[in-house]
């Protein structure tokens, strides 16, 4: 009863969200974050249309929210990020224009000649900044406001594209150690805390590790044109870098093995993790997504006994009480939805030794969401009124119900919707 039950709650938050002018959006009013894809119309946007591609609701509710999002105009350039603005909305046009073309694809092919000019002044600040010896910011490089992003779109849009290899070839120059201080640092490594901000919690910075905002995402995009055969000078290499790293600071304990989210400067000076309580195995920073990254890079590498060894990690991190007591919501972010849909994504490229466990684990995650009992239209109206979630992408209602979608069904997303969280 788990899978129809899930599809009843993708089926009533899509309902409850079914147009703009009319949707009960609760403390977390998307038209205040209208062009932001974690939180505003965009992001709902991305439900619509892969239900209307599922053949589970109508087109027009994906032309509406589209319609809120560009109905004044639209941020670019440099307080633009991938999921801020002119890219966000380009992200939720390529979509509509898999299925539908016209306006929507002359739209998106406007929107790219924006960012491919916002990716060369990002690239080329980049670069300087490389050339100087200084430290980078998360948000030069990160999934969600860096160039990590921006080459998850370009890869989506044309894997031959010549911005994507120019941020391929950057993220080769960011793999390269640098010297700091007189000490040798990955060249990742931030002079911030984790926040983006300088934090006196972490003095001499950190090591960012998470799919969001650190080396995992860059790990990802490396990884998926490799798979294609789509590599620049050092590619290879770069791969290999990333995955030494992540192989120095994996733990493995009797509940399998994990990642810190993060390094600090102590923790790089004494050579191992400082302890730490059993922590979520989420996308956005945790098992889950650096499960799916270490995965996507041992097919590149043609790497069996890695492969297998990030999809076992996944597996013991689904079925690892404490770790899935760490868990507290139902979102795409962190909580058991997201869980759900990357496991279901590692599955359709996983052994044929783990497959079968990685989909065994699904159904538990399911029912974490849509425990017996549940019904679904008043736990979707309470999901999109909670203000911690609220009717969004990332971390609401939105984003739960497309995470469910595929795990509910086990058929392949309709729509590249997850391509801008680089596990697709």
């Amino acid at each position: 009863m788990t899978q129809p039950l899930a599809l009843k709650m993708v089926d009533a938050v899509g309902d409850l969200l079914a147009d703009p002018a009319t949707a009960r959006m609760g403390p977390s009013d998307a038209s205040l974050h209208r062009q932001h894809l974690a939180y505003g119309p965009t992001g709902i946007a991305l439900l619509h249309i892969e239900r209307a591609a599922a053949g589970l609701g109508p087109w027009q509710r994906a032309h509406d929210w589209l319609a809120a999002a560009a109905q004044q105009a639209v941020t670019s350039g440099p307080d633009s990020h991938p999921f801020y603005g002119a890219p966000a909305l380009a992200h939720a046009m390529a979509c509509m224009a898999d299925h539908l073309r016209g306006a929507y694809q002359r739209a998106r092919d406007s929107l790219n000649e924006q960012m491919s000019a916002d990716v060369r002044r990002r690239l080329g600040a980049a670069h300087r900044r490389i050339d100087t010896g200084h430290l980078p910011e998360l948000a030069e490089f990160d999934t969600i406001r860096g160039l990590a992003g921006y080459g998850a779109y370009f890869l989506r849009r044309d894997p031959n594209d010549d911005d994507l290899r120019a941020i391929l070839s950057y993220c080769v120059r960011l793999a390269e150690p640098v010297t700091c201080g007189g000490e040798a640092l990955p060249g990742w490594w931030t002079p911030s805390g984790p926040s983006g901000r300088m934090d006196d919690r972490y003095p001499g910075g950190h090591a960012n590790n998470g799919m969001a905002h650190g080396i995992g995402g860059v790990l990802a995009l490396l990884a998926l044109p490799a798979r294609r055969g789509i590599t620049v000078g050092g590619h290879r290499e770069a791969v290999r870098t990333i995955l030494a790293w992540l192989d120095r600071w994996q733990e493995k304990t009797d509940r399998g093995e994990a990642w810190p989210y993060w390094v600090t400067r102590d923790e790089l000076c004494t050579g191992r993790p400082d302890p730490s309580p059993p922590r979520r195995p989420s996308w956005c920073y945790g098992t889950a997504g650096l499960a799916r990254a270490r995965q996507l890079a041992a097919l590149a590498l043609g790497d069996t006994e890695r492969q297998l060894e990030a999809e076992n990690a996944l597996v013991s991190a689904l079925t690892d009480r404490a770790q899935l007591k760490a868990t507290t919501d139902n979102g795409l972010c962190h909580g058991f939805a997201g869980l759900a849909h990357v496991a279901a994504r590692t599955a359709e490229d996983a052994h044929v030794s783990t497959a079968g466990q990685l989909r065994a684990a699904i159904p538990p995650l399911l029912t974490a969401v849509c425990p017996p009992g549940t019904v679904p239209e008043d736990t979707a109206e309470a999901v999109i009124r909670d203000k911690e979630a609220g009717p969004g992408f990332l971390n609401g209602a939105a984003g739960m119900a497309l995470a469910l979608l595929a795990p509910a069904t086990t058929t392949p997303p309709q729509s590249a919707w997850d391509a801008c969280l680089l596990i697709a």
